[in-house]
């Protein structure tokens, strides 16, 4: 029986969704976009952290082109981007509770766009992220263009895509492409932890940064003031602001339940 393309795990707070087609190095299918997509709805409802990585040696080498060309002779790109691309990366993004990109392996393609959709990306020492689409004639998508820029710069992002260099992951962590690079032998520990830390925190308080930070680029110095000053009236009136100012004043850690 044919294993199901994305596997969803809950612990303590942590809901893992692993891309979970390893022989062909997790490819994205028509499937897997649809169980992904239904795995990251399920999750935000019960786990406070999502951390997504892949089964394998890799994390995702991009999409299937074997199940694509199933489609036809001219595959209508444009339709599988806005019918099934869209609504996942768009999940991501908007998802209610901190997301973790685990990169364990090679991100190629629509499978280093999806990582980079995450609100955190760790990726360990011997990954690598490419944009691959120029190999084959086509351009960056699934949010490529969108993210690189504003990640790497104007200069980083063009030679990525144009070139379709391989980036390492020490190379992506200096370029601030992502947050951390870890050595392999520290990976699956490092990002427990650090997925742990997410959901023993205040789960609010992380909505309203994402909120934020994410209208900053578009925002003038006034609006993002104000809409410092409206997020921030709310987090006060919260049971954790409260709860981390009593644990700070009676020096022991917080219990933050998210509220």
């Amino acid at each position: 029986m044919t294993e199901a393309p994305i596997l969803l795990s809950e612990a303590d707070g942590i809901a893992t969704i692993t891309l979970n087609r390893p022989a062909v190095m997790n490819a994205l299918t028509s499937a897997l976009r649809r169980d992904m997509l239904a795995a990251i709805r399920k999750a935000e409802t019960s786990a406070r952290v999502i951390v997504f990585t892949g089964a394998g040696r890799a994390f995702c080498s991009g999409q299937d082109l074997q199940d694509a060309q199933g489609l036809g002779a001219d595959v209508p790109f444009e339709q599988i981007l806005n019918e099934e691309y869209v609504p996942l990366l768009n999940a991501i993004y908007d998802c209610k509770v901190p997301t973790i990109s685990a990169v364990n392996g090679a991100a190629a393609g629509a499978g280093a766009n999806l990582a980079l959709a995450a609100d955190v990306v760790i990726a360990c020492e011997s990954a690598s992220f490419v944009q691959a689409f120029t190999r084959i004639g086509l351009m960056p998508d699934a949010g490529g263009t969108w993210w690189l820029p504003r990640q790497v710069g104007a200069a980083r992002a063009m030679g990525a895509c144009l070139f379709a260099d391989k980036v390492t992951a020490r190379q992506a962590a200096d370029w601030g492409m992502i947050y951390e690079c870890v050595a392999d032998a520290d990976f699956a520990t490092h990002v427990a932890a650090r997925a742990a830390h997410l959901a023993q925190g205040p789960t609010a308080a992380y909505r309203a940064v994402k909120q934020s930070l994410r209208a900053s680029s578009a925002n003038d110095l006034p609006t993002q003031l104000a809409l410092e000053a409206r997020l921030q009236g709310d987090l006060g009136k919260s049971h954790d602001f409260r709860e981390g100012v009593m644990a700070f004043l009676q020096k022991r850690p917080a219990r933050y339940t998210g509220n």
